[in-house]
């Protein structure tokens, strides 16, 4: 009997038994599973590390070259060197910097998993998808000795076609995404542009600018991109790559300037203000046309040509997208710098300056962002969006707004444009699409160039049938020379390299932006001699036989009266502004409710501000540059005084204008300010 009660009593320790076991082996797998799970991430964990690693030095490198860069310019000017700007320093850092990236730099290969499309994928070479889904079922081969890992899937986006070239971490990273040009570093460079534009000077030689940076931009480019056609044709290597289009893309992105190198000695050396309005306003302007004619190429290839030849309707419709996409892209900046000005106007958020300062950089960087959205272009959108708020917005402005804008963009531009010459640079060594063709770029070169005559001495000497004074050889010649390309021809030729026509291209466009920033940049100061350009001319003192058009009518010491020499086109929109614009979108006098009808006073009254109506005057903040020649026709003209100096009341102040004339019987006009 106790025997059994002993048995009875051992029993329940081994009915439970299986129990336990399968306890514990579920703890064991659960523990074997969170310990493998913990592999799994520690590993992804590291890769995540590495790469922030690899993007921080990439930034750094940039980051100190761009610190040796200001460091080198202040040594320059402390030393008053003046053979080699800014961005040729930048320029020659990134090469040098690409060079030790490529061949000194780490070895770190990139891993490689080959993916094959299913047979049925309807995406191809001309088609290809956006982001790939790769799904690692278990072992990958090589660890097919470890216990089985979860099943993954990781997804990859579309960076390009591969070249065959060997890639590691360091070269990868030492490149961007072209969209990043577009969309974060050219936003300020052209906005900087258009609110820092000598509008005065501008507009005085509008006429000239237009003709140089709309016709001269498009001829250019059609010649550029016919002659490149013929060339390549005698090419064996290149003549299936290329097709008319491609060549005519050519002809479009290398036609833009960017006489950044040229126009900052024009400054140092205080050239005349007018050959400085030429060279800025067109390389300005051209920017926005090279880009607005670069997409009407794409669309008349993608969208409205059947095969790639000249077609008729085709054509007319490419050429109706690029007057159209201009002028909407156009409407839409103008628009949000006027809506900008309203908002300064009529709201009292000129209290609060840090407020005011960032609604400003938030609406002007919005133009460019609608505009793309839109599928219009965000350059043209924002470089008249800068114009605008600085004719309309900065005279709403406090003192510090103003201030802090102008620093602001001026800072952001400065690092901007020697950021993206830095990385031309360095993409020379590290980029991996580029195509060496020694006969392509030689042709590119010597068609470069011949397009940049075709733009200036024909139109000039056109210009010169009605144009008084005459645009002379020595600024003609100079106008030919200041065709440095530079940011936007490199921006258009980055953004597609997946052919050999385009990986051409990128490399001819790099080599030229180069030669010019740092050959034709440093030789600036030599041909200003060579040349006999007047230097040391301030912005009040302006000789006139070089100048264009003058914004008063003067009385030579002969006694022959000069006429009105002001753009017509100038005239024509400074009457509409002065007497509607202005008054609409800032505090200038006459206010609506004198030069609009009787009939809309109640409209007028809405629009008009008690700052407005209680101004002794047509006052205007200074240093505004609103007398841009714009305003109301000179009261000279309108029965003003004419007797020896003439004498005129501007917007800002009362100004003595004397005229004077020197040994070589050329006259000049000297502006004082009169307290």
């Amino acid at each position: 009997m106790s025997k059994w009660r002993v048995k009875l009593q051992n029993r329940p320790r081994y009915r439970f038994l299986p129990v336990v076991v399968l306890l514990l082996l579920a703890q064991w797998c659960l523990l074997d599973a969170v310990v493998t799970g913990e592999s799994t991430d520690i590993e992804l964990d590291a890769k995540a590390n590495k790469i922030h690693q690899i993007d921080s030095l990439n930034l750094l490198l940039y980051t100190c070259l761009l610190t040796l860069t200001v460091l080198t310019i202040w040594l320059f000017k402390h030393r008053r060197v003046s053979w080699l700007h800014e961005t040729g320093l930048a320029v020659i850092y990134g090469l040098i910097v690409g060079a030790i990236i490529r061949y000194a730099g780490t070895t770190t290969p990139i891993i490689h998993v080959s993916v094959e499309a299913e047979p049925d994928a309807k995406f191809n070479q001309s088609l290809p998808p956006d982001t790939l889904w790769l799904k690692f079922p278990g072992n990958l081969p090589h660890g097919s000795d470890q216990p089985v890992k979860a099943n993954k899937t990781y997804t990859y986006s579309f960076r390009g076609e591969l070249g065959n070239v060997e890639e590691n971490e360091i070269d990868l990273k030492a490149t961007f995404d072209p969209e990043v040009f577009f969309n974060i570093i050219l936003p300020p460079i052209i906005f900087h542009a258009g609110y820092s534009l000598k509008r005065k000077y501008f507009f005085r030689n509008l006429g000239a600018i237009l003709m140089f940076a709309i016709i001269g931009t498009t001829l250019s480019a059609f010649l550029i991109g016919a002659l490149m056609y013929g060339f390549v044709q005698l090419m064996p290597k290149l003549k299936s790559s290329f097709t008319f289009l491609d060549t005519l893309y050519f002809g479009a992105l290398i036609s833009p300037t960017d006489p950044l190198t040229i126009l900052a000695i024009f400054s140092d050396k205080h050239v005349d203000v007018n050959l400085y309005a030429l060279v800025f306003g067109e390389s300005v302007l051209n920017d926005a046309v090279a880009i607005v004619l670069s997409g009407a190429i794409q669309n008349y290839g993608e969208h409205y040509s059947s095969n790639g030849e000249f077609e008729g309707h085709a054509f007319l419709r490419s050429l109706g997208d690029f007057f159209s996409v201009f002028a909407f892209s156009l409407l839409i900046g103008a628009s949000m710098g006027s809506v900008t000005a309203m908002m300064t106007k009529f709201t009292r958020i000129r209290d609060f300056p840090l407020l005011e300062s960032a609604l400003f950089v938030l609406m002007s960087y919005s133009t460019f962002l609608i505009a793309e959205a839109s599928e219009l272009t965000g350059v043209v959108a924002v470089l008249f969006c800068g114009i605008c708020q600085a004719h309309y917005t900065y005279n709403n402005l406090s003192d510090d707004s103003r201030t802090r804008t102008k620093q602001i963009f001026e800072l952001l531009n400065f690092l901007a444009e020697n950021f993206i010459f830095s990385y031309i640079g360095v993409s020379m060594f590290t980029f991996p699409k580029h195509h060496f063709d020694p006969l392509f770029i030689f042709t590119g070169f010597m068609c470069a160039a011949i397009g940049r005559a075709v733009n200036i001495y024909p139109l000039s000497a056109l210009l010169n049938i009605a144009r008084k004074p005459k645009i002379s050889w020595n600024f003609q010649h100079m106008l030919f020379f200041a065709g440095l390309r530079g940011a936007m021809s490199f921006a258009l030729a980055i953004r597609n390299t997946v052919s050999d026509a385009r990986q051409a291209m990128l490399t001819t466009t790099s080599l030229i932006v180069i030669t010019t920033v740092i050959i034709q940049g440093g030789a600036s100061n030599f041909l200003l001699n060579w040349l006999h350009i007047p230097v040391g001319v301030d912005d009040e003192t302006e000789a006139l036989p070089y100048q264009g058009v003058r914004s008063v009518s003067a009385t030579t010491p002969g006694g022959t009266r000069r006429g009105h020499e002001k753009a017509v086109l100038a005239r024509l929109w400074g009457n509409f502004d002065s007497r509607y614009m202005k008054p609409l979108l800032t505090h200038s006098r006459p206010t609506l409710l004198e030069t609009l009808p009787v009939c809309l006073s109640p409209l007028a009254r809405l629009l008009t501000t008690t700052e407005q109506l209680t101004q002794d005057g047509p006052t205007r903040r200074p240093d505004s540059d609103s007398d841009l020649c714009i305003d109301d026709d000179d009261r000279i003209s309108r029965g003003g005084p004419t007797e020896g100096a003439s004498v005129r009341r501007n917007s800002i102040n009362r100004v003595s204008i004397r005229l004077v004339s020197d040994d070589r019987n050329t006259i000049f006009a000297s502006y004082k300010n009169r307290d």
